[in-house]
């Protein structure tokens, strides 16, 4: 089994509620193709860098999960058949981005360090 990172964009039309709703269905979709979800981060409302369908803002989700190919696919699916989403992308981990990415959620980076008065 790889390890995986999925952005999905939904459309600034929906509620927070609906939006929930729609990452659930997503999620849905994997636990159910037995993939182990490792961490979901939700960025909320946020601006596009360019427009897309006149859209200017979208709710930003991430999503890391170790899953086998097929199970890429069957999400992908169910991504490109919802209207409710604008962008998604998906893209598999190599060892050094899995190293980064367990430093990151263990707060490694976000230790200050002490500066020495000379």
């Amino acid at each position: 089994m790889n390890q995986y990172e999925t952005v999905i964009v939904l459309t600034p039309l929906l509620s927070e509620e609906a939006a929930k709703e729609a990452l659930a269905k997503f999620k849905a979709v994997l636990v159910d193709n037995n993939a182990e979800i490792i961490q979901e981060d939700n960025w909320g409302l946020r601006k596009l860098a360019y427009p897309i369908e006149k859209k200017s803002n979208g709710f930003f989700n991430l999503t890391e999960y170790k899953a086998s190919g097929d199970v890429i696919a069957k999400l992908e699916l169910q991504l490109k058949r919802d209207e409710r989403v604008l962008r998604f992308l998906t893209i598999r981990l190599d060892k050094h981005a899995v190293a980064y990415n367990e430093k990151k959620r263990s707060g490694a980076f976000n230790k200050k360090t002490k500066e020495v008065a000379a």
